[in-house]
């Protein structure tokens, strides 16, 4: 496949420093709990082992942006809008020290994610690569062909030949009809012609 434009590969690293984020809070998460420090012991390690598999799920999508693959652009789209959340609530808590650098991280995705160059990529790009087009392209054509129904007979040509057909019918039965008169008007004439029996002589008295 062809090389991703510059705005793609930016989301892609948006994303991939989203992905360490949620797992530097993932790590973090598991130090308190295992110092003590958190609320319920079994809460901590679920958050730990829930925020874990998110990274490994946004480092997943970033690889797909990185590729163009059509399939990454939601779940990117989907991350940068949870990460502006989270930004705005810690800037309604007042954490400015982390607020600011998560709204602004999730700003500069939406915008890497929405350029022009991106939507392309991921819309147009992305189905085959290049060196398998053609022979995708011949398989779907050779598809086509095999399964395609047979080509209709022209219609100029289906009526011409009904024609043909039907006017040698009609000359078949013209002919039948002429030989079964001929046939008729022969054996009349010969009954009209054959010779009256002659009298025979007269008895004698």
């Amino acid at each position: 496949m062809g090389r991703s434009p510059a705005s793609l590969r930016a989301a892609a690293v948006l994303q991939a420093v989203e992905s360490a984020v949620v797992l530097a809070a993932a790590v973090l998460a598991g130090v308190d709990t295992a110092a003590g420090r958190s609320y319920q012991t079994g809460s901590g390690i679920a958050l730990t082992l829930i925020g874990v598999a998110s990274a490994a799920a946004l480092a997943l999508v970033a690889r797909g942006l990185v590729r163009a693959r059509r399939w990454s652009r939601t779940p990117a789209l989907l991350t940068q809008l949870f990460f502006g959340i989270v930004g705005i609530y810690m800037l309604q808590g007042h954490r400015l020290d982390w607020g600011v650098p998560v709204v602004v991280l999730a700003a500069a995705g939406f915008a890497a994610l929405l350029a022009p160059p991106s939507l392309r990529a991921l819309t147009d790009q992305g189905r085959t690569p290049p060196d398998q087009s053609g022979r995708e392209q011949t398989r779907q054509e050779q598809t086509r062909r095999e399964g395609a129904p047979p080509e209709k007979t022209r219609p100029e040509k289906t009526r011409a030949e009904k024609t043909r057909a039907e006017k040698t019918r009609a000359e078949k039965t013209r002919a039948e009809k002429t030989r079964a008169g001929k046939t008729r008007a022969g054996k009349t004439r010969r009954k009209g012609t054959q010779p009256r029996p002659q009298p025979g002589p007269p008895g004698k008295g």
